[in-house]
């Protein structure tokens, strides 16, 4: 017979919430294993988080399923017209929903709502368009989703990019608007970095970023079935601590001017394509001239080319002195191959090597 162990109660809810997402079929078995308790034990504990809403099961026995359960599903179709306006559709159909929520979580869902309703407006050219909330235990989920032209297409055809996929690194950059007398360009680049998670879904292709700053583009072509217009998706636990001002503050300058940035380099990378090229490279620098700091970010890149590297880190630096460049998760061939170009440029410009 199992000696009785007396484990708190909300010391096994931490461990459930944190692992459910992980372990969803075996998630007894883990208990088990990390409280040193019976499978039944286990069983039975997770039997009561199911009784008090934490969790959801589906299955029988072995094949049984666990999942948070949203205490908060509420989802809103409305029409694209010139009455819309983001911040009534906060306050009516979102902020009724963030009870209780930390002031800095609500101040981050309040900016990135907005911003990518206000997006909807003046960009999508939707008719319609759904906006949903969805909370747990955990956190908060918020979608935006038009049924317009979709937001690679459209900075594609307004900025004359090569595919779609230009357009997503360029989107990416911040500072981009086709109508810089209403639009910042600001409020992509802003959103995905204040968000536990952020994405944007258009087409095949998925722009995906999370806090620990990870950017990727997943390009689905021939493997599911295309997102009409585009799907923006925001995560953020309840218990997060950044705040609107922390992320401004990171990215300005003492003014307050957005004069930073951050580019990924896997996002100018196509698949079974190295950066190698002097065209790569003028495409991944292009229009960050509007910066006075450039953070150059090669997670992911294992090798670059000899005319690529030449391109960032002699011409554009020796032609841009007063913009630093940051270079961040390079690779050992990469690092190498950017040492031996500034090695040989008498003129280093503006390039600090991390």
């Amino acid at each position: 017979m199992e000696r009785k162990k007396h484990i708190p109660v909300n010391e096994v809810r931490e461990f459930v919430v944190n692992n459910v997402g992980k372990h969803p079929h075996d998630l007894t078995a883990q208990i088990a294993q990390h409280f040193g308790i019976t499978r039944q034990s286990a069983a039975n504990r997770l039997r009561k988080f199911v009784d008090e809403g934490v969790l959801e099961a589906e299955g029988r026995t072995k094949a049984r399923r666990y999942a948070l359960r949203n205490f908060v599903e509420e989802s809103v179709t409305q029409d694209v017209s010139d009455h819309l306006a983001e911040d009534t559709e906060w306050r009516n159909n979102i902020l009724p929903y963030l009870n209780d929520v930390p002031k800095n979580v609500l101040d981050i869902c309040q900016y990135g709502f907005c911003e990518m309703v206000n997006n909807v407006i003046d960009h999508s050219e939707a008719k319609k368009f759904i906006i949903a909330v969805t909370r747990n235990v955990l956190g908060i989920n918020l979608v935006v989703w038009d049924f317009g032209i979709g937001i690679f297409n459209k900075i594609q055809r307004d900025f004359g990019l090569d595919d779609p996929q230009h357009a997503l690194l360029e989107l990416s950059k911040g500072k981009l608007t086709s109508d810089p007398d209403k639009h910042t360009g600001e409020g992509v680049f802003f959103t995905s970095r204040m968000f536990d998670e952020f994405s944007i879904v258009s087409k095949t292709l998925v722009y995906w970023t999370r806090k620990s700053r990870d950017e990727w583009l997943f390009d689905f072509e021939n493997r599911v079935k295309k997102r009409t217009g585009t799907v923006v998706t925001m995560e953020i636990a309840n218990d997060a601590k950044q705040t609107v001002q922390e992320i401004f503050k990171k990215y300005s300058d003492d003014d307050f001017r957005f004069m930073r940035t951050h580019v990924s380099l896997r996002l100018a990378t196509y698949e079974g394509a190295q950066l190698v090229s002097r065209s790569q490279a003028k495409r991944l620098l292009a229009r960050v001239d509007r910066f006075s700091e450039v953070m150059l970010d090669f997670e992911g890149v294992s090798t670059i080319g000899p005319a690529f590297a030449d391109e960032i880190f002699r011409v554009y630096s020796n032609n841009h002195p007063d913009i630093e460049i940051i270079v961040i998760h390079t690779a050992p061939e990469v690092q190498q191959m950017i040492e031996r170009v500034i090695v040989e440029n008498t003129n280093k410009g503006g390039v600090l090597t991390i």
